[in-house]
Order: C-alpha cells, then structure tokens, then sequence
C-alpha cells in the first residue's frame, strides 16, 4: 500500500482512505530505533488485516527535555500535517496520534520510501526540477517557524515527490527559524501561494489551533500577515540562522 499524500480534491481535508485506517487502527510493532535522531524515533510496522505499512513513531516517552519547547513534540508533527492538508500542499507525509503504541501516546507517520543519500542539497544542486517544491518548504518553514530544517529532512520519494518532514521544533511563538534552505531568501512568493495562506493571518485551522497555545497561534498569525506585506521568501541578515549538523 501506498500513501496518497495531500489533500482530498480542493477541500483542503486532511487525507482520508485505507492509510489513514491503517495508522489510526492498526496494530504497530516495534522495528528498530532510527539512528542520528535527537529523540527517540523509530521504525514501526503498521498491520490491519492484511494491510501491512511501515511509519515513523515518535513516542513523547522519548523526548529529551527542553528549555524552549513543552513535552508533546508529537503534537507539533501533527500540526504541521494538518496545516500542509489545509493549504492544499501535500508537504507532509500523513500524520495521526496514537494514543496506544508500544511506547505510549506518540506521532506515527507514514515512512517515504527513498533514496537517502539524497537531501536538500544534493536536489538543490542536481534536480533543478524540484525548485519549487523546496521554495515552497521555504515558505512553509516560516510559516511554521521551524526550527530544525535540516538538509536531511527533505526528501525526495521514489516516486518524485517531495517531502518536508520532522516537524517536531515547529510553532514556537517566539522567532527561532534555522534552515538550511536560503537559496530563495528574496525571491517574490507566487501569487498562488500568497492566495493559500491569507486566511492564516487572520485564523489558523481549529485542528491545528487545538495543537497549539494561543500564543502560539497569534505568532503564526502574524507571520503570516509579514509574509503578506513583503510578498518575498525571508532573508536571513545575521547569517546564522541555521540548524546544527547541517545534513
């Protein structure tokens, strides 16, 4: 089985199907840990009848504790899906919570299948035909305010899509963008792209609202509302606003 990815049609609606059943309902195993992941993160196999996927499972459990960000990363994985889905941009593989999984409540996300050793800048230099896509991550980084835009966290699925993922840093109500994508710093944000996310300056989506704090959401809001003045992809004038390691 293959996710799907997107949204429904124009509605905007997170993604509906076998997938969704699947990760919502199925019964999750344990694979292996994901290695170079500052939390716990790790392989699970998905089964219902004789539907079988692999996710993503990232267990609140295994969260390192942090000054800037509450316990419930999790919850911030799956805002980001839920506001890629309403803007119609399919940026972010399907993401449920589950409250019963192996280690306790968590975010599963469908696993990309992908050629690995490719990343932002292996598409950035080698596949112009992805430039696009990854302006539009750019926007979507600011909008969310992430903070751990990694080089690794864009990947490429054998099937040409591409795809924004760990999301966990995200939605902070103060200013902590790092990314490693600045090669579009100033470029004019397409008109389409301004049209899709003008609603966010006046009210985030109810289910994405409902992830977050208020402050939280009136950062967005209001990031928003800067985007929409400037009509350009952010710069980066203090040159510093990167994640570490970079890949």
């Amino acid at each position: 089985m293959e996710a799907t990815g997107g949204a429904d049609g124009e509605s905007g609606q997170a993604v509906s199907g076998p997938e969704l059943t699947l990760l919502t309902e199925g019964t999750v195993e344990l694979v292996g840990r994901i290695p170079r992941s500052s939390n716990e993160t790790f392989l699970v196999q998905v089964a219902r009848a004789d539907d079988l996927a692999y996710a993503v499972y990232k267990p609140e459990a295994g969260e390192r504790p942090l000054s800037d960000f509450e316990p419930g990363l999790y919850r911030r994985e799956r805002a980001a899906y839920l506001l890629s889905e309403s803007l119609g941009w399919g940026l972010v593989p399907l993401t449920v919570i589950r409250e019963e999984a192996p280690l306790g409540v968590g975010s599963l996300q469908w696993f990309i299948e992908c050629d690995f050793q490719e990343h932002y800048f292996t598409l950035f230099a080698g596949a112009p035909e992805t430039h696009r896509e990854l302006a539009r991550i750019a926007l979507f980084d600011y909008v969310t305010n992430n903070t751990d835009r990694k080089s690794g966290h864009v990947l490429r699925g054998d099937d040409g899509r591409v795809w924004g993922i760990d999301h966990g840093l995200c939605f902070s109500a103060g200013f902590k963008l790092r990314t490693v994508i600045w090669d579009f710093a100033g470029d004019p944000i397409p008109e389409a792209l301004l049209e899709d996310i003008t609603p966010l300056a006046e009210a985030a989506p109810p289910e994405v609202a409902e992830l977050l704090d208020d402050d939280e959401v009136t950062a967005l809001q209001r990031r928003v509302q800067r985007l929409l003045r400037e009509g350009v992809l952010p710069v980066d004038r203090t040159g510093m606003r990167y994640p570490w390691p970079l890949v």
